[in-house]
């Protein structure tokens, strides 16, 4: 799968171009270094939030999930937490194969950016 489908170029471009004045990637390498940490943080959350029914923290992680990914363009990851934000404001029940999915997404992602 090419980057293109991970990653949108113009969002990490944009990216690059925000911290042009250090004439080299620091930014955009600050940027990932944030979302590789915390973006694990929070999927654990949606772990234990699953495991123990707390539907509100669960939605508040998705999106938090769907706002960080957003930042660097991770489509498939914004689209799968995006539905799992939706879905958990009614119920979790019926959620791990959505999070496995966004797991896997992320996967995905943190591959792609450490290749940047």
């Amino acid at each position: 799968m090419s980057d293109s489908t991970i990653l949108d170029p113009l969002t990490i471009e944009n990216l690059r171009a925000l911290g042009d004045e250090m004439d080299d990637d620091t930014f955009l390498k600050e940027v990932i270094d944030i979302y590789l940490n915390d973006t694990p943080n929070r999927l654990a959350e949606i772990d234990a939030c699953l495991l123990s029914g707390d539907i509100t923290t669960l939605n508040r992680a998705a999106h938090s999930i769907k706002g960080a990914s957003a930042n660097l363009g991770a489509k498939k990851v914004i689209e799968v937490a995006r539905r799992i934000e939706e879905k958990s404001k009614t119920s979790i029940d019926d959620l791990a194969s959505d999070i496995a999915e966004l797991k896997a997404n992320f996967d995905e992602v943190k591959a792609a950016l450490s290749a940047l």
